[in-house]
C-alpha cells in the first residue's frame, strides 16, 4: 500500500477494447473500496485496485468514478457487493415475497426507494436489503445496470465448500464472519474494529455466543490481514486449524497478484460468482 491506502495491479497487457468481454467487480464496504477486472473469454485477471481506511466512502467513490478511467469502459457485466445495515436474511421456507414491507420493519435506518431481493441457492435463504439513498443514486448514476449485493454474498461465496468452520474476511478497520455448521448457515455479521482488542472482544463474544468448539472448528481467513499481526494472533490463541481463504474460482489466472497475497482479494473476486 503506498502513503494513500491504495494499491492498483494491472496486467500490461489489458486493452480497453477487450472491456466488452471482462467484467468488473466492486467492492464497497464501510471503510474499503475496490475492485477487479476479469476477462471472461481468457479467464484471466486484468486489473485489481484497493484502497484501505477510507474516512468517506461517498466521496470516495465519487471521486473514483471521475478520476479513474477503469471505471468508465463498457464491460460485459458489472457486479456490486456493498456493506449496509439495512438487510434481513430470511430462510427461504419463512420467505414471503409478497409481503416485503413487512422486513423493512427490521431495518436499523431509513429504508431508501429501493429494495433489493437476492435468493442464496447454497444457503436457502433469501437477502432483503437497501443502500443508503445518496450511494445508491451514485451508484445508479454511473452503472446503470449493475446487480447489486449485500456485502457479505461474496464471503459465502468462500463458504459454499464448507461442512463446517468460520470465515473471516478483513479490512483494515473492519471484518465480516460467517459460520457454517452441517453445511448450513449459522451467522454472518460485519464489525468494525479499530484494534487488536476490539478484534478479541467481538471474537470472544462470538465464540461464548454461538458456541464454538475451538479444538474442532476450523478458521478460513482472507482480505487485509497477515500471520504477524494483532488479529492473525488473536485468532491463533483461540484456534488450532487457520488456512487463509483463496479465491474459490480457481480457473481464472491471477498473474497479476504474484508479488502480492492472494488471500488479500478471494472475497473481491467471489463477486464474480454472485447470481
Amino acid at each position: 500500500m503506498n502513503m494513500k491506502n491504495s494499491i492498483l495491479l494491472l496486467d500490461p497487457e489489458f486493452d480497453p477494447n477487450m472491456a466488452p468481454d471482462c467484467n468488473l467487480l466492486l467492492k464497497i464496504t464501510n471503510d474499503s473500496f475496490s475492485y477487479a477486472i476479469i476477462n471472461q473469454d481468457s479467464k484471466s485477471l486484468k486489473a485489481v485496485f484497493d484502497e484501505q481506511a477510507c474516512s468517506n466512502m461517498t466521496q470516495t467513490i465519487k471521486t473514483k468514478i471521475k478520476s479513474d478511467p477503469y471505471l468508465h469502459y463498457s464491460y460485459k457485466e458489472v457486479k456490486i457487493a456493498v456493506s449496509t445495515d439495512n438487510c434481513v436474511t430470511v430462510p427461504n421456507e419463512l420467505y414471503n415475497s409478497k409481503d416485503l414491507n413487512a422486513y423493512i420493519n427490521f431495518f436499523t435506518n431509513t429504508p431508501s426507494k429501493t429494495l433489493h431481493v437476492k435468493n442464496n441457492p447454497g444457503f436457502d435463504f433469501t437477502s432483503i436489503f437497501c443502500l443508503q439513498q445518496h450511494l445508491e443514486d451514485e451508484l445508479d448514476g454511473h452503472f446503470k445496470t449493475a446487480s447489486k449485493h449485500e456485502q457479505s454474498e461474496s464471503v459465502l461465496n468462500l463458504a459454499t465448500h464448507l461442512e463446517n468452520g468460520l470465515v473471516f474476511d478483513f479490512t483494515s478497520l473492519s471484518f465480516t464472519v460467517v459460520q457454517v455448521q452441517n453445511g448450513k448457515l449459522i451467522f454472518k455479521n460485519t464489525f468494525e474494529i479499530e484494534s487488536g482488542d476490539e478484534f478479541n472482544y467481538f471474537l470472544l463474544l462470538l465464540i461464548k455466543q454461538l458456541h464454538i468448539d475451538l479444538e474442532q472448528t476450523p478458521v478460513f481467513i482472507s482480505g487485509i490481514i497477515n500471520d504477524n499481526d494483532p488479529n492473525f494472533r488473536t485468532l491463533h490463541k483461540y484456534f488450532k486449524n487457520i488456512q487463509f481463504s483463496l479465491p474459490q474460482n480457481k480457473e481464472i489466472n491471477c498473474t497479476i497478484l504474484e508479488d502480492m497475497p492472494a488471500y488479500y482479494y478471494s472475497s473481491l473476486l467471489a463477486i464474480d460468482l454472485c447470481v
